[in-house]
């Protein structure tokens, strides 16, 4: 034999080591290859079973028709058992007592066992381990809303792929439940709170079965539609056809399985996963869920405001009545159940009393008195890192993670719900036994509560009341706690102190985005953000692609042109008014008398040609209020309105969809009757409820007029650490420092996803007007979208720009 093999015959990657014989290498890489082959048969023999079944069930009628009389066969089986059983109770004759016990035992801690992180597996895996599907490469498309989804399921369905394709549509409980029982309950804590705790029902009702010898107690309520089963024939049902979320919930209510659940078990083999951005971007939602993003493809559509999104999703704040009030009730609960709790609940409801007092104390307040009549004595703002805000409340000896875990686990925000639900509600509700009255303090104070808000002008008692019952306030305190174990270089905890206690709050504020979205980026295949307005896009680089680790050449960047034809927009920087007044709307000019009535001017001149709707944007609320005024009493309103009725946006969201409306019946009328009136004029705001979202197509939007340069408030203390943070942090762009660059983003974000409200589709056509010099400047410019930006013209006078108005507005007219 040879004394080794030489380094030449050696096959890189094998479990060779000097001095083997050259037969032990060749078995190993034998071994090795069979064992692939091994394993990709078992895949492909896997994926052949589960292509048959769903083939099975798409194309048989007679198994849907075979589950659905087996559900019926087994529904009054168990209707028959539940009578059988309460003609039993009937003649046993319980006492009502047990049954009250049975019910306040419901709301006491389980015993809590070990701090350590254990993997919790519901019954449903529990019972079928060995049925885990092994995930297919897929893509995940999220988006904003669950209307958006729907939007995109539906093209789905009308693609040739559409019948081929195994898609899973993703929400929360509170779009796909249809318990409803739950569904009655609000607030999105509560009904994750409830379902949770039914399905804990269940898990425990099979072990006291086992046990029946011990003491007898009233069953707790499960939830029907959390059956394996069922939801099993649900998951087939959905990799069979493409379904949005209404069409899901439909086949849940008939199949009486829960959508929620089903839809996760669908997970694994789907090809295409919809679902919303939280449930991909907060990571223990997307591990709850049963989502794996290891070596997958994922699409985030609408993301021009993604950085805002994970920033609003890792952010928390809590107010000092939400802080005091959630004090009071869990020392009440402690001090009723203290004899039934067993020690380790003890402990962490005592450090966490002792987190709520302190917090209060950092606010300058007493947990025991009233925040509303509280005064605070040094208002204002004031910024911390963490770790200083925990040292000054003197809270960094206690374990934040190991909270945060407890509150988890033991479900100490519902049983603390229910507990206010029984006792916290008004006087002649509550017994008068010893027991309860030891709960009048609780009760007083939800009472104060609701007076001092009340006397400030606030909504009265009884809506105040309402939300107070709506959901716990530990619920909210839990999320700041949360947040709290963020790395202390990327988040800052705002202290703001307003007039009372229960009006100051406290605020934590991430900084880097980029921390939550590092995860993702590492994991997929690829990650593709989309949008229709995504310039500039050099913050999604820096700030979350950079920052998150990824390396410059992975990011590739692409932009194309629009389906419409050139001239079917006209865009145009508009530097004087028709008094050659310059436009410029800085802080110190816009107010001016001159600049807001040349912009009544210009508004007039163009309501005069323009067909259909306009739509104007103002930088703000108060801006939009304040020229409104003005217009009234200089009369120019009055001119506007002989053109075009006027319409304002509203504050409030329920108000939007009549304003909308009734601006539409206002332009269909003008358009079919003629006469002077020649449509509608609305007055909208940058960044409100009509800039984004909403579509004004055709006559709905002819022309977009902006009025100045919305930039952000730059005095905001929560926008001027941000700043601080990107100096620190960024490298300069082009020598302008990044704390800059971001304000001037944030500003062209807001008007490039304005001022694309009005072109929605291919033959749609419309002018775009910007109210101000400043426009013109490259670096604004160049951060216009590109096919915006190729088509603008920039108008020194007013007089050149109002004859291509009318120019454009004859030729489209011909043409159409």
């Amino acid at each position: 034999g040879q004394d080794g093999p030489s380094p030449q015959r050696a096959r890189p990657g094998g479990a060779h080591t000097p001095g083997q014989p050259d037969w032990v290498t060749a078995f190993v890489h034998k071994k090795e290859e069979r064992d692939m082959v091994d394993r990709l048969k078992e895949e492909q023999i896997r994926r052949k079973k589960r292509e048959d079944r769903l083939e099975k069930i798409r194309h048989n009628v007679h198994l849907k028709y075979t589950a659905k009389r087996k559900r019926c066969e087994e529904d009054e089986a168990k209707r028959l058992l539940q009578l059988s059983k309460e003609a039993l109770s009937q003649g046993a004759g319980e006492g009502a007592l047990d049954q009250l016990d049975h019910n306040e035992e419901e709301l006491i801690l389980a015993e809590y066992e070990s701090d350590d992180e254990k993997k919790v597996v519901s019954g449903l895996e529990e019972d079928d381990d060995d049925l885990e599907e092994e995930h297919v490469t897929k893509i995940y498309y999220c988006s904003r809303t669950h209307s958006q989804l729907s939007q995109f399921v539906h093209e789905v369905q009308k693609s040739p792929f559409g019948k081929d394709t195994r898609l899973v549509a993703l929400g929360s409980r509170q779009n796909l439940c249809v318990n409803e029982e739950v569904r009655r309950l609000s607030a999105l804590q509560l009904i994750n709170d409830r379902c949770m705790e039914m399905q804990k029902n269940k898990h425990e009702k099979k072990s006291n079965e086992e046990n029946e010898e011990k003491k007898r107690r009233v069953s707790r309520t499960v939830c029907p539609f959390y059956s394996y089963e069922q939801m099993q024939f649900l998951r087939d049902e959905v990799l069979v056809e493409v379904r949005d979320i209404e069409q899901l919930v439909s086949l849940g209510r008939e199949t009486k399985a829960c959508p929620y659940y089903g839809s996760r078990f669908a997970i694994p083999a789907a090809q295409l996963v919809v679902l919303p951005y939280q449930m991909l971007l907060h990571e223990p939602t997307r591990n709850a869920a049963g989502i794996k993003l290891k070596d997958q493809v994922v699409i985030i559509d609408e993301a021009h405001n993604l950085i805002d999104t994970i920033t609003c999703i890792h952010s928390a704040e809590v107010s000092g009545s939400q802080l005091c009030c959630a004090h009071s009730q869990l020392s009440q609960y402690m001090e009723r159940y203290r004899k039934r709790l067993k020690a380790k609940n003890l402990m962490y409801i005592k450090q966490i009393l002792y987190l709520l007092e302190q917090f209060v104390a950092m606010l300058g307040g007493n947990v025991n008195q009233n925040p509303a009549c509280q005064a605070v004595s040094q208002t204002g703002t004031v910024l911390k890192s963490i770790n200083d805000f925990l040292f000054q409340s003197q809270t960094d000896n206690i374990n934040l993670f190991k909270v945060q875990r407890y509150c988890e686990k033991s479900l100490i925000s519902r049983k603390l719900f229910g507990f206010v639900e029984r006792y916290g509600g008004p006087a002649s509700a509550v017994k008068t036994n010893k027991e309860n009255q030891k709960l009048a303090g609780l009760q007083n104070f939800l009472l104060t509560l609701q007076q001092g808000s009340d006397k400030e002008g606030d909504p009265p008692v009884e809506a105040e009341h309402d939300q107070l019952r709506t959901a716990s306030p530990l619920m909210q305190i839990e999320g700041f706690l949360s947040a709290l174990t963020n790395a202390n270089q990327d988040g800052r905890v705002i202290l703001n102190r307003q007039g009372t206690v229960g009006q100051s709050s406290l605020k934590f504020l991430l900084l880097n985005p980029a921390v939550h979205f590092a995860k993702v980026v590492e994991e997929c295949r690829a990650v593709i953000i989309a949008g229709g307005t995504m310039q500039p896009v050099a913050d999604f680089r820096e700030q979350l692609l950079c920052c998150a680790g990824v390396d410059p050449a992975r990011i590739v960047e692409f932009s194309c042109g629009h389906v419409i034809p050139p001239e079917n927009i006209l865009p145009i920087i508009l530097c004087s008014g028709p008094s050659n007044q310059q436009l410029e709307f800085t802080y110190q000019t816009r107010d001016l008398p001159q600049m807001m009535d040349e912009t009544g001017r210009i508004l007039c001149n163009l309501c005069n040609v323009i067909p259909g709707g306009v739509v104007c944007f103002f930088p703000s609320y108060e801006y939009e209020k304040q020229v409104y005024g003005h217009w009234e009493n200089s009369g120019l309103l009055s001119r506007l309105a002989a053109k075009k009725k006027i319409f304002q946006e509203p504050k409030k969201a329920n108000q939007v969809e009549q304003v909308l409306v009734e601006y539409a019946k206002c332009i269909q009328r003008c358009s079919q009757t003629g006469g002077q009136m020649t449509g509608a004029l609305l007055l909208s705001v940058v960044g409100g409820k009509m800039s984004e979202g909403i579509n004004f197509s055709d006559d709905l939007g002819r022309c977009v007029i902006m009025v100045g340069m919305p930039y952000p408030n730059i005095r905001s203390p929560e926008l001027q650490e941000k700043m601080t943070w990107l100096d620190k942090t960024m490298p300069r762009a082009a020598g302008q420092a990044p704390s800059k660059v971001l304000i001037e983003n944030l500003c062209m974000k807001a008007v490039n996803q304005s001022i694309g409200r009005a072109i929605r589709h291919q033959k749609d056509f419309a002018s775009v007007l910007l109210l101000d010099h400043r426009y013109a400047r490259p670096a604004i410019f160049n951060k216009l979208p590109q096919w915006i930006r190729e088509r603008t013209q920039v108008k020194s006078a007013f007089g050149s720009a109002f004859a291509e108005l009318r120019k454009v507005r004859t030729h489209l007219s011909y043409v159409l």
